[in-house]
């Protein structure tokens, strides 16, 4: 029988690439999508997968609600019986979450507790994914790994260390097989228009039409490991193939500025940066995270994960999608 797998957070970024990762490997996939008026509009990622409901045969299975809803949890995972669960669902801008803390703390800390529970409470037997991130390590120095203290520089970031704790707590006193893996920023040309490498990618590519002439962006300066979703999710369900459930942080191990960044995705395109970027403090976070570069030596040497796309070649591949979708029909 096909293995099945739940993803909350399906029609995100992660999430669209995940489902198709398990989708080629023959999985049954199942994701939570929150209520709109218009489904389809909110499941765009999802296009190339995306199977009618009347379809026999199919495998793809989407169920309307969200993480603030623990008696949809152990509803859907009694009824699903998923061998493996992705927990993907955040409000995950950083910037935002200064603006919406209570709802960031809502979904990406108090969310986990309900899936963690609703999985315990359900009594199955599976593999449970917690998507940690590396802004739980904010001002700690880098390059950061596993042993490296948490810092915290945001309602985010302080969300994702409690979600992050607790899938240890429940893996320690549940003995489940509950793994967090501390994904450094990873990108796409499925990121959102508000993250800054995509707004930096997708005003060059409005620049380079003509239809813009600047882009405003916050701290130049600060310091990221970037590296590519679709090779990210990979890594997340190699860590639930193992015989153990550990901990990894999930990064390519080089990093830029986000000017050097700027600088290579204009250049692509044939433009000068300096040109077209403008300074905006209010893209400014209340309190900075200078540096995050991930150490990935030990998901390197345990599971056999390397990133092979780093921020450069990234830059090019996202300036490039974003120039094609300009002139799609």
């Amino acid at each position: 029988m096909a293995r099945t797998a739940l993803i909350t957070g399906i029609t995100g970024q992660d999430g669209s690439y995940l489902a198709e990762l398990l989708l080629a490997k023959g999985y049954e996939v199942h994701g939570i999508v929150r209520h709109t008026s218009s489904l389809i509009a909110n499941t765009t990622r999802l296009d190339d997968v995306y199977q009618d409901p009347h379809e026999s045969g199919r495998r793809l299975f989407l169920h309307k609600g969200d993480v603030t809803d623990a008696g949809l949890l152990v509803n859907l995972i009694r009824d699903i019986r998923p061998d493996e669960i992705y927990n993907l669902a955040a409000q995950s801008h950083v910037r935002v979450s200064f603006d919406l803390p209570d709802y960031t703390a809502n979904v990406a800390a108090l969310g986990a507790i309900r899936l963690l529970e609703a999985v315990r409470a359900s009594g199955i037997d599976t593999r449970y994914y917690q998507a940690s991130t590396s802004e739980m390590f904010g001002l700690t120095a880098p390059p950061q790994n596993e042993a490296a203290p948490f810092h915290p520089r945001s309602p985010y970031g302080t969300a994702k260390l409690y979600a992050h704790w607790s899938t240890v707590n429940y893996r320690e006193s549940y003995g489940m097989f509950a793994v967090s893996g501390i994904a450094f920023n990873h990108e796409s040309p499925r990121r959102g228009e508000t993250f800054v490498t995509r707004k930096i990618t997708r005003a060059v590519a409005r620049i380079a039409a003509g239809i813009e002439k600047k882009v405003y962006l916050g701290n130049l300066d600060a310091v990221r490991d970037w590296g590519y979703a679709p090779e990210y999710v990979e890594a997340m369900w190699r860590m639930l193939q193992g015989a153990e459930p550990v901990d990894y942080v999930i990064a390519t191990g080089r990093a830029a500025t986000v000017r050097e960044f700027a600088e290579a995705a204009f250049s692509h395109a044939g433009l000068d940066w300096r040109d077209h970027v403008e300074h905006d403090e209010r893209y400014e976070r209340p309190a900075e995270v200078p540096v995050l570069i991930g150490d990935p030596t030990e998901i390197e040497r345990r599971i056999g994960w390397r990133a092979e796309v780093h921020w450069d070649e990234l830059a090019r591949v996202m300036v490039d999608a974003d120039r094609e979708a300009l002139r799609a029909p």
